[in-house]
C-alpha cells in the first residue's frame, strides 16, 4: 500500500455556491419584506377631459388591496381601459410608495347606431353611452365596416362644409350601398358602384345646381351613370329634375 493520503472534500468550496444563493436569498426576501409597503399615491397624467381622475381611481380600487410591490400592474391597466372613454392606460411604480397611471381618452368622431360612439380611428365604444351627443352625426353600418365607414365621413366633411350642408346620418348596407341624410332631411342615395365619382358629382354638381331649392328637396339619386335625379317634398309641383341613362 502506498503511504498517500487520500484526497480530502473542501466543504466549504463545495457548500459555496449554494451558501451564497441562500444568502442572497435571504436578504432578497428580508428587503422585499423591509421595503414593501402600501401604494400611497395615485399619479394620474393625461388629459381627462372625458374621463375624471375619480373616476380612474374609483375603476382602480378592486386592484389596489395588494402592497407597492406585489400589485397587479396588468390587472390595474386592465380596470382603468374598461372605462368607457379610455383608449389606452399605462401603469408603472414609482419609488417609493407612487403609481403613474397615463389615460389617453378616444377621440370621438361620431355616433354609431343608437346607442354607441365612434373614434376618429374606427373603434366603436361607450357602447351604452348616457349621453348620446346629439349635435354628432349618427353612423351605421354591418360589423368589421366601421373604420370605412368613419373615414368616409372624415374625407367628407370638408365637402360638406363648403357645400354648407350638415351629415345627419351615414350609412352602408350588407350589400355596400351608401346613403346620406342631411340635417335638413335629404336623403342622398350614393348607392355600391363607382362611389368616388358619384360623390364627387354630388358635391360638384347637383349641390350647386340645387342651392337655392335644396330646402324643397326630399332626396337625390346618383345611381346614374352620368347624371342624377331629384325627389321634391310633397307640397312642391314636379318631380325629378335631372336624370341621366344607366344604374348601379
Amino acid at each position: 500500500m502506498s503511504g498517500r493520503r487520500r484526497p480530502g472534500i473542501n466543504w466549504g468550496r463545495a457548500f459555496s455556491p449554494l451558501v451564497t444563493l441562500a444568502v442572497a436569498a435571504a436578504l432578497l426576501l428580508g428587503a422585499r419584506v423591509f421595503l414593501d409597503h402600501p401604494v400611497r399615491n395615485l399619479h394620474m397624467e393625461g388629459s381627462f377631459e372625458r374621463v375624471t381622475p375619480v373616476e380612474v381611481q374609483a375603476a382602480m380600487a378592486p386592484g389596489l388591496q395588494g402592497s407597492f410591490l406585489s400589485v397587479d400592474l396588468v390587472q390595474l391597466r386592465g380596470l382603468v381601459e374598461a372605462l368607457d372613454w379610455v383608449k389606452r392606460a399605462q401603469v408603472a411604480r414609482q419609488w417609493p410608495d407612487t403609481l403613474v397611471i397615463r389615460v389617453t381618452e378616444h377621440q370621438v368622431a361620431a355616433r354609431w347606431g343608437d346607442t354607441a360612439l365612434i373614434s376618429r380611428e374606427g373603434e366603436v365604444f361607450a357602447s351604452e353611452s348616457r349621453y348620446v351627443f346629439p349635435e354628432l352625426p349618427r353612423l351605421a353600418g354591418p360589423p368589421a365596416t366601421e373604420r370605412r365607414v368613419v373615414e368616409r365621413y372624415l374625407e367628407l366633411r370638408r365637402l360638406l362644409g363648403t357645400a354648407n350642408l350638415t351629415l345627419a346620418a351615414m350609412s352602408v348596407d350588407e350589400r355596400g350601398s351608401w346613403r346620406m341624410q342631411l340635417q335638413g332631411g335629404q336623403t342622398i342615395r350614393i348607392g355600391r358602384s363607382d362611389v368616388e365619382q358619384r360623390l364627387d358629382r354630388f358635391f360638384h354638381l347637383a349641390a350647386p345646381l340645387l342651392l337655392n331649392e335644396f330646402d324643397r328637396v326630399s332626396h337625390v339619386d346618383m345611381r346614374y351613370t352620368n347624371g342624377f335625379s331629384v325627389g321634391w317634398r310633397p307640397l312642391a309641383s314636379g318631380g325629378g329634375s335631372v336624370a341621366a341613362a344607366g344604374g348601379e
